[in-house]
């Protein structure tokens, strides 16, 4: 019955993490800068590609369509121009077709509509059908576990939206925020591993300890290497909407940390568990055995998990290593342009708090994991 409790509790708290979440405020809530307007869906029933300037790759103009509002409080209605703006930008413009579903936003006064403009495409629907799939698979490939890494999976997305995000609107210090943040997630998700027991205890430390450690190198390199926050994208917006105040430099050195947590959180939960096997298998393990134990292991792991982690950040900006290329970019140069210098900060900072993960979780491990056994006592 104390195990099953042991075992239940991780996911009561999570359960009721995700609602404390849900419920609680972002503070932005009435920020919206579209007032008297709605975001609805829309079947596309006609386009008017007329007014649009096709010039090699370039398309520009505007895109009209006679579009049926589906849902909201104009539902049914036809709207004749519905008005797709186009940059000549691939990035940003969208072509919409006969049947196909958009967002658009309806500018209205009382119950008349005023004026409509094309958005996107509509992808919700899809978005929740790959996500029930995810979720499924989780589910059923790994039971139990994979229901605790699917709340693990939610607590993350809601705890960067409704806290992360909105504190650094609010102007409060990114890297304590980030780190309280990630220390905090690291006992949730870790605890659904384990539960909250000397495991968690361990895993968390040496994921702090990793995270520290990437953090002091991102900090200091930032420095050195000159790097200003507006290099991450859009972030330059922020201040031509009234944040001004915000420290972007400050939220580009948390991101680094932020960006590599979850690897060094699945490295530490990879070297504890295997050190806690150890000490089923052998209980009269010596800490100072077991420490040596957890660093080969850690050895064996690191081989892999600094990799991802570089693929995950050039996947990426893949497209920008195409352009170099293409255009005969000289070495020299490509290394020296600041959102390069960037991404090699992130990368090797966040791989260098990697490397201390594992030798930090083997010494906390074996320290915890041994404590108060004979083997302990007897050394």
């Amino acid at each position: 019955m104390k195990n099953k409790l042991k075992e239940i509790m991780p996911v009561i708290a999570g359960l009721i993490v995700i609602l404390i979440l849900i419920i609680i405020p972002t503070g932005f809530e009435g920020a919206q800068i579209f007032k008297g307007t709605e975001r609805v869906p829309a079947k596309v029933l006609s386009t008017d590609n007329s007014q649009i300037v096709d010039n090699g790759l370039i398309r520009t103009g505007e895109q009209s369509c006679s579009v049926e509002v589906l849902k909201g409080k104009f539902k049914g209605a036809v709207i004749g121009s519905a008005v797709n703006m186009l940059t000549g930008s691939y990035e940003n413009d969208k072509i919409f077709a006969e049947g196909d579903k958009a967002l658009i936003i309806i500018s209205y006064r009382d119950s008349e509509i005023l004026s409509a403009a094309m958005i996107d495409h509509y992808r919700l629907n899809y978005e929740i059908i790959l996500a029930v799939i995810f979720a499924a698979l989780l589910i059923i490939t790994a039971g139990k576990t994979g229901f605790r890494s699917l709340l693990s999976f939610i607590i993350t997305i809601l705890a960067v939206w409704k806290a992360v995000v909105p504190l650094y609107l609010k102007g409060i210090d990114p890297i304590v925020s980030g780190a309280v943040f990630i220390t905090l997630l690291s006992v949730i998700i870790i605890a659904m591993v384990y539960g909250f027991d000397r495991r968690c205890f361990a895993a968390t430390a040496g994921v702090m300890s990793g995270v520290m450690v990437a953090l002091v190198f991102g900090a200091v390199f930032t420095n050195i290497f000159k790097i200003h926050g507006a290099v991450m994208s859009m972030s330059e917006s922020l201040l031509y909407c009234g944040y001004g105040n915000l420290n972007l430099t400050s939220i580009f050195t948390a991101s680094i940390f932020i960006g590599s947590s979850g690897a060094m959180m699945d490295l530490a939960v990879d070297i504890t568990s295997a050190m806690y096997e150890i000490t089923q298998k052998k209980p009269d393990i010596t800490a100072k055995e077991l420490i040596i134990s957890g660093m080969n292991i850690g050895r064996a792991a690191m081989g892999t998990i600094s990799t991802t982690l570089l693929l995950a950040y050039t996947g990426s900006c893949i497209a920008m290593l195409m352009v170099f290329m293409a255009q005969g970019t000289p070495l020299v140069n490509i290394l020296n342009y600041k959102y390069v210098a960037a991404e090699i900060v992130h990368t090797v900072a966040g791989s260098i708090g990697l490397t201390a993960v594992a030798p930090l979780t083997a010494v906390l491990g074996g320290t915890v994991l041994t404590y108060g056994t004979k083997a302990a006592k007897s050394e």
